[in-house]
């Protein structure tokens, strides 16, 4: 991989200074390897059209796991494969500690890497029976309520049946990926990674006996803001990995399903899952 594109985070690398240490060090390593034909455009990810050159053969991200996810949105259409230099807090999607970004980079140019093949969410938003808003999500689409202390009271349908109503402060509904973010917080599952199912988590719920609920991959989950009993209406955002996208009112609903594209992750690391896991969370 001799061709790639780097994609930097200026709110956390001022004036792309460690983005223009990254290219070069990579342009360097692949001159002494021979490698004359070398590219490496560098890009703000704060832009608002990630706009890839073509010829590109993978991405690198530099910034935190927020970057990542940001990346993977916006470069989505290109189906490179990504990998994160982490300048954030965990890192477990942006694995590479600066300290070994020349180990990195040399392994890519070696083509000595792994790549996971990642399933991401896609969610249209329903507001006065029409689809208003589509997007796509790695981690997770999340319906949380705005501003106000009361709960509200979400309505669950799987491929068009009935599966519960729940008074919570929000639903999370996420991908493998997503299960270590803000729906681990929740309290929900942990999940491989590369597994392809859906896991829906209510936050906060006011019920005695509530779980997270796993669903096929293959299936379309809506969820319903239904009217209050007795209360005045709340405010629902709804977030696509923490973008809010629009606002929700009862008889509103997001329809979540898995997207037909994925994102490719770049793997330089031996350790498994386990072993991820107890390095980032334990």
């Amino acid at each position: 991989m001799n061709r790639i594109c780097i994609i930097s985070n200026s709110l956390k690398d001022k004036d792309l200074s460690i983005g223009k240490e990254i290219r070069d060090s990579f342009l360097k390593l692949a001159y002494e390897k021979g490698m004359a034909d070398a590219q490496a455009p560098l890009l703000d990810i704060c832009d608002v059209y990630l706009d890839i050159p073509s010829g590109m053969q993978g991405i690198i991200v530099i910034g935190g796991d927020g970057s990542v996810l940001s990346a993977a949105k916006k470069s989505g259409k290109y189906e490179l494969p990504i990998i994160g230099f982490n300048l954030g807090a965990v890192g477990y999607l942006a694995e590479v500690e600066l300290s070994n970004a020349n180990d990195a980079l040399t392994r890519l140019l070696e083509d000595n890497y792994s790549v996971e093949e990642r399933m991401m969410l896609a969610g249209s938003v329903q507001k006065d029976g029409e689809d208003e808003i589509k997007g796509v999500a790695l981690n997770d689409v999340v319906l949380s309520r705005r501003g106000d202390m009361q709960i509200t009271c979400y309505r669950i349908c799987v491929n068009g049946s009935f599966l519960s109503d729940f008074n919570a402060d929000g639903i999370i509904l996420s991908t493998p990926t997503g299960s270590t973010a803000y729906n681990l917080s929740a309290g929900g599952a942990i999940v491989e990674p590369v597994a392809k199912l859906i896991q829906l988590t209510p936050v906060a719920p006011h019920m005695l006996n509530t779980r997270s609920v796993i669903l096929s991959g293959d299936d379309e989950i809506s969820v319903t803001i239904m009217p209050p009993k007795g209360l005045r209406p709340v405010d629902v955002g709804a977030y696509f990995d923490g973008d809010m996208k629009t606002t929700l009112h009862p008889g509103d609903s997001v329809t979540v399903t898995m997207s037909d594209h994925v994102t490719r992750v770049i793997r330089l690391s031996d350790d498994g899952f386990l072993q991820t896991l107890h390095k980032k969370m334990i």
